[in-house]
């Protein structure tokens, strides 16, 4: 009976459409971008998860994916790590890009959706989705504690880690199905910054 009362709560819990959110934060997209440390991430979907949430620029609310009135739900593996965008950065399309911020997955203990937190890059996986270059960065808690693995940089992940370097890939390759996403190749955490630098624009006052 118990476990039947606990299993309804988080049921009810996990339909809800609207996610908690940092009230402190008014416009989560104005946060600054770098930090004495790193960069900061906005995370939409924490680790290990499989409901697809983004940030609403309009209501500044963390609201599910809709596909034909439905939560998204991504049919596959949880995210192998939390997922989000990287605030105050804009891939502007005059410049080649698509509209958005850029993405980011942080290898790490999981972290609800709304948090923010210090991230440092570590690499770059670049796809391409239906014609459109696709880069997601990779990157790695700067706080110590919420690390799980230890790779500061490209070359560390990719001898130390190459396990996790393989999981990561094949999961973008694969969560939206056979042959939607195409492979093109890993960059550098130099490759990383350099892009966060070329998106990143001035924070409003």
């Amino acid at each position: 009976m118990r476990f039947a009362f606990l299993f309804w709560i988080l049921l009810g819990l996990f339909s809800c459409k609207q996610y908690n959110t940092n009230t402190a934060v008014k416009d989560y997209q104005q946060l600054p971008t770098f930090t004495e440390n790193g960069i900061q991430v906005v995370v939409e979907i924490p680790a290990g998860t499989n409901h697809k949430i983004e940030y609403d620029k309009q209501s500044h609310q963390f609201l599910n994916d809709q596909v034909d009135g439905q939560d998204r739900v991504i049919d596959f593996l949880p995210y192998p790590g939390n997922y989000g965008f990287i605030p105050s950065t804009y891939m502007d399309p005059e410049r080649g890009g698509d509209g958005d911020a850029l993405d980011i997955l942080v290898i790490g203990e999981a972290q609800p959706t709304g948090s923010v937190v210090e991230a440092i890059p570590i690499a770059v996986l670049l796809l391409k989705d239906e014609g459109e270059i696709d880069s997601k960065i990779i990157a790695i808690p700067a706080d110590s504690t919420q690390q799980v693995i230890r790779a500061k940089d490209f070359t560390t992940f990719s001898i130390e880690f190459d396990g996790a370097k393989y999981i990561v890939e094949n999961w973008f390759l694969y969560y939206k199905g056979l042959g939607v996403m195409e492979y093109l190749g890993w960059k550098d955490e130099h490759y990383a910054w350099e892009e966060i630098r070329k998106w990143a624009v001035k924070t409003a006052e």
